[in-house]
This record gives C-alpha cells, sequence and structure tokens, in this order.
C-alpha cells in the first residue's frame, strides 16, 4: 500500500521559513517525480513544485520561483519543500504527489492528472 506523508506545516509570520517533508513507503521511490500542490480554502489544487525522479528536472509555480525549493533524498524515500519569504497568500494545505511517468516538462509536471498517490496534506498558515 502506498503511503505519502506530510510533515512539517505550522504556523508562521510573513516573511519566515517553512520546510515540509513528505515521507514515502509502498513504492519504489526511485521510479517515481514528485510534486507539490497547494489547496486554499475555496480554490482549486494548485501545483507549487515538483522534481523528477534522479532530481535532474525541477519546475516550479511562477508564483514562488526564487522563494520555494524542492529536493528530494531518494536513500530516505523523502522529498522536501523549502518555503522561504513565505507570504500571506501561500496559506494553503499543501500536498504531496508522485508520478510513476516521468516529469519531462514544466506543463505536464503542472497537471494533477498526471500523478498517481497523494498525501493527506499539511496546513501551513502565513500571518501578516
Amino acid at each position: 500500500q502506498v503511503q505519502l506523508v506530510e510533515a512539517g506545516g505550522g504556523l508562521v509570520q510573513a516573511g519566515g521559513s517553512l520546510k515540509l517533508s513528505c515521507a514515502a513507503s509502498g513504492l519504489t521511490f526511485s521510479m517515481y517525480g514528485m510534486g507539490w500542490f497547494h489547496q486554499a480554502p475555496g480554490k482549486e489544487r494548485e501545483f507549487v513544485a515538483a522534481i523528477s525522479r534522479r532530481g535532474a528536472s525541477l519546475y516550479y509555480a511562477d508564483s514562488v520561483k526564487g522563494r520555494f525549493t524542492i529536493s528530494r533524498d531518494n536513500a530516505k524515500n523523502t522529498v522536501f519543500l523549502q518555503m522561504n519569504s513565505l507570504k500571506p497568500e501561500d496559506t494553503a494545505v499543501y500536498y504531496c504527489a508522485a508520478a510513476a511517468g516521468p516529469l519531462y516538462s514544466s506543463a505536464y509536471s503542472s497537471r494533477r492528472t498526471n500523478y498517481d498517490y497523494w498525501g493527506q496534506g499539511t496546513q501551513v498558515t502565513v500571518s501578516s
């Protein structure tokens, strides 16, 4: 059974930082591209960042470029999202997701339907 478990969310002031992690089990982690999405109340789930299987390709939403960094540790079956210079508009539930297909482009990586497994999410709240 595949499980993706996010951690690291919380309450932070604007301008602060958080580092999210997502631990995967039940799959061959190195064979999956990984993505982060977020969903604010009343809004659709939106793409944040993605990383290819070996970490060679990184993709970011325009809204987080220069502030967020995605990385992965295949030895520990974990993907990370370092979030700096947080803004109130970053407030959302953050989900990690695993894609069996190769993440070969930003457009492909940003589509929710290209991901096969999802975590339960972790809340990030940024106060002004």
